[in-house]
């Protein structure tokens, strides 16, 4: 596996580890796409959040 791959495993792990304050940064990085588009791709920005959180989560997305 190349480096990325290596660092989006420890990057998966971590927030395995810390749900709550991956959260933050993933909810952080939403409304911050959000700001500056000024919301045209909501929608889409929802659903990679939400894909996201499943990502680390093993109960699925969480609820905001």
């Amino acid at each position: 596996m190349g480096k990325l791959g290596d660092m989006m495993n420890k990057a998966k792990q971590m927030a395995k580890g810390h749900p709550d304050q991956a959260d933050k940064g993933v909810s952080g990085a939403e409304r911050m796409v959000d700001e500056r588009t000024g919301n045209k791709y909501d929608a889409k920005t929802d659903k990679a959040a939400d894909a996201a959180r499943r990502s680390y989560r093993d109960d699925g997305p969480s609820g905001r």
